[in-house]
C-alpha cells in the first residue's frame, strides 16, 4: 500500500512527486510513456523559471525525474491498464497497485483535425510534432494548420529546415494577434488566413497536397497538425464528471472524489504551461497531507 500513486510522468505527475516523496511519504509514480510528456515534443522551452537560455523539453523530464528518484520516489515505466477511483487502485501489465491518495496526471494528446485521409497518411506526411518529425522534411514544402502558439512555434522551428512554409488558419487572425504575425514574418513563411483544410491528399501512399474547403489545392510535402489537444480521461471515465472532457477541481485539486486530485493538462483550468502544471503537482500534494 503506498501513501500516494500518480497516474502521469509529466511536469505535473513528476513535481507531485518529488513534494510526496520529499515529505516522507510513500510514493509510486507510474508513467507508460516518456517522462516530461508533452514538453519531450518541444525543442527548446523559453518561458521556465531558472533557464534564462531555455531549457530542450526532453532534457526538462529527465532533470525532473532524477529529482524525483532522489527525494525517494519510486519511479516505474508502466502504463496503467485500469484505474478504480472508488478503490485508489491502478493496474498495469505487471501488476496491481493501491494507495491512500491517487494523483491524476495523464496529460493531453494533440487533438486530430478531422479531415478525410488525415488517420490514413499518419506517419506518411502528417504529424503532430514538428520538433519529432520536421528533419524528415528538410528543404521541403510543407504547412502547419492551427492558429495558436503551438502552431506559430512549429512555422519558426519549420522554417529553418524546410524550404517553404505555409500556415493555414480558418480564421482571418492569429489567436496571438500582431504579435504572433510578427514572429512568422520569415522569407519561406506564407500566412495563409481563412483557410480550412478539407481533405489530405496522396499519391503512391503519401501525402502530396491539402484540399481546402473553397476549392483551392496545395502542394505540400508534408502536412503538421496543431490545432490543441484532448485530455487523456479514457481510464476515468464514468467515475467522475468531466466537463469537456477535462476533470473538474477546486484551486487545491482537489475532485468530487475524496483523496482523488488532479493535475496538469487532464483539468479544467485556464492556461496550460509547464510552470502552472508543475504547481498543480506541488499543490495536489501539499493539501493531501
Amino acid at each position: 500500500m503506498y501513501d500516494t500513486i500518480i497516474v502521469g510522468g509529466g511536469p505535473a505527475g513528476l513535481t507531485a512527486a518529488i513534494y510526496s516523496a520529499r515529505s516522507g511519504k510513500k510514493t509510486l509514480l507510474l508513467e507508460g510513456g516518456a517522462f516530461g510528456g508533452q514538453m519531450t515534443l518541444t525543442e527548446k522551452i523559453e518561458n521556465y523559471p531558472a533557464f534564462p537560455a531555455g531549457i530542450a523539453g526532453p532534457e526538462l523530464g529527465r532533470l525532473m525525474r532524477e529529482q524525483a528518484e532522489a527525494m525517494g520516489a519510486e519511479v516505474r515505466r508502466e502504463k496503467a491498464k485500469e484505474i478504480s477511483l472508488k478503490d485508489k487502485t491502478v493496474a498495469t501489465r505487471k501488476g496491481s497497485y493501491a494507495a491512500q491518495r491517487l494523483v491524476l496526471a495523464m496529460g493531453a494528446y494533440p487533438r486530430p483535425l478531422g479531415v478525410k485521409g488525415e488517420k490514413e497518411l499518419v506517419g506518411a506526411g502528417v504529424s503532430y510534432c514538428a520538433v519529432c518529425d520536421g528533419g524528415f522534411f528538410r528543404d521541403k514544402t510543407v504547412a502547419v494548420i492551427g492558429g495558436g502558439d503551438t502552431a506559430v512555434h512549429d512555422c519558426e522551428y519549420l522554417s529553418r529546415l524546410c524550404k517553404k512554409v505555409y500556415l493555414l488558419h480558418r480564421r482571418s487572425v492569429l489567436r496571438g494577434g500582431d504579435a504572433a504575425l510578427a514572429r512568422i514574418s520569415l522569407p519561406n513563411v506564407e500566412f495563409m488566413p481563412n483557410s480550412e483544410a478539407a481533405e489530405f491528399t496522396s499519391e503512391s501512399g503519401r501525402l502530396n497536397g491539402i484540399l481546402l474547403k473553397d476549392g483551392r489545392s496545395l502542394a505540400v510535402d508534408g502536412v503538421f497538425v496543431a490545432v490543441g489537444a484532448l485530455p487523456r480521461t479514457e481510464l476515468v471515465e464514468g467515475q467522475i464528471s468531466l466537463d469537456e472532457g477535462y476533470i473538474v477541481t477546486d484551486e487545491r485539486m482537489r475532485t468530487e472524489i475524496e483523496g482523488v486530485f488532479a493535475v496538469g493538462d487532464i483539468r479544467k483550468k485556464p492556461l496550460r504551461q509547464v510552470v502552472t502544471a508543475a504547481a498543480d503537482g506541488a499543490v495536489a500534494v501539499s493539501e493531501s497531507y
